[in-house]
């Protein structure tokens, strides 16, 4: 009886010690993480959409930080989204495209990150390609000219990693890795990058006041005799400064690039692109989805007297047959104030959107 005990004992002993020091077995509940929604946006447009599979986590939004600056994403291990999606550019580039790591350039201008939880369409990028937020963050790993690697080369490297696997544990309490995962992290910190403390933001608060240049400029926004941007780009009922929808706005004659026809196979899509934000557009030049604006200005003249016609032209350009609003230039400097005046500093130094 004697044996049986202390055997019994051993059992008990062994079976203890393998629990306590298998990590996989250890429970872990992600924290739940709400965005910090700015009172201008509560008071204007509707909740931010976020996918009930993704839900916004502590430990989610830290491990997307990781993976959005760290190159192990690229073939190479030289590139990170960062590199294209710099912070100190409102998450874009100062090129007018964006090379990969072959030093090869794409036919695109690196669209700017911010308020992409109120992207209502769930289109994402220049042409709509990609139907949602995590979707978006699969492609450029494997996209040739971008990072050019594949995912099944990215998930092993990570499963190798000494940190992922536990990080991945505590955001989505499994170690196995995956490109779903992977996507749903930069996913979530991507949605963290929110923007909304412009001049014009605290203006509208009662805490800063308009010059009357600015305030002069948002009037030949809004006049649909003078500039008539707002069809495309909101009013100050619309924070987010574009309407998230696919316009032809009179670039091109013809097309090199289909735009969102290329996507819908619809002729009558072709030439058309996603109207940006016209947040921080001090820090995002070139403009265009195409980069082919290195000034504001240039995009102002390009409205008043540069339009050109073609078949699949937005109704909204209603004066294209003039070649544009064609603003004096007084307006033009007015307007350029106000649009100016959409841009927030403090977004370029957020503490939490930095490597």
């Amino acid at each position: 009886m004697k044996n049986w005990f202390i055997y019994l004992l051993l059992i008990v002993s062994v079976s203890s010690c393998s629990k306590d020091d298998t990590p996989d077995t250890e429970v872990y509940e992600p924290t739940p993480n709400s965005l910090e929604i700015p009172a201008i946006f509560e008071q204007n447009i509707i909740a931010p959409v976020i996918p009930n599979n993704n839900p916004q986590t502590i430990e989610g939004v830290a491990l997307g930080k990781k993976l959005f600056f760290d190159p192990i994403l690229s073939g190479d291990e030289t590139m990170s989204c960062a590199n294209c999606h710099s912070p100190q550019n409102a998450f874009t580039d100062n090129t007018p495209t964006s090379d990969g790591i072959n030093g090869v350039f794409g036919n695109r201008n690196s669209m700017p990150l911010f308020n992409l939880a109120w992207n209502y369409g769930e289109r994402f990028a220049w042409d709509g390609k990609e139907l949602s937020l995590e979707r978006q963050a699969l492609e450029p790993v494997q996209n040739t000219i971008e990072m050019n690697s594949n995912w099944d080369d990215v998930v092993n490297k990570l499963q190798t990693h000494p940190e992922y696997p536990e990080l991945f544990r505590k955001a989505f309490k499994t170690t196995t890795i995956t490109k779903e995962l992977t996507a749903k992290a930069i996913a979530q910190f991507e949605r963290t990058l929110i923007s909304a403390n412009s001049k014009f933001d605290r203006a509208d608060q009662g805490l800063a006041t308009l010059t009357p240049q600015e305030q002069n400029g948002l009037n030949v926004f809004l006049d649909e005799a003078k500039g008539d941007c707002f069809h495309c780009h909101g009013n100050p009922n619309n924070p987010l400064w574009t309407d998230n929808i696919f316009h032809n706005n009179g670039l091109d004659s013809t097309f090199s690039d289909l735009g969102l026809g290329a996507v819908t196979g619809d002729p009558n899509d072709n030439g058309k692109f996603k109207s940006p934000s016209l947040r921080n557009l001090a820090y995002t030049a070139p403009y265009m989805h195409d980069g082919r604006f290195s000034t504001l200005d240039e995009v102002i003249d390009f409205y008043s007297e540069g339009l050109q016609n073609s078949s699949t032209i937005d109704p909204l350009m209603k004066k294209v047959d003039q070649g544009g609003v064609q603003l004096s230039d007084q307006d033009k400097a007015d307007l350029k104030a106000f649009l100016l005046s959409l841009s927030d500093p403090s977004f370029l130094t957020n503490p939490d959107f930095q490597n």
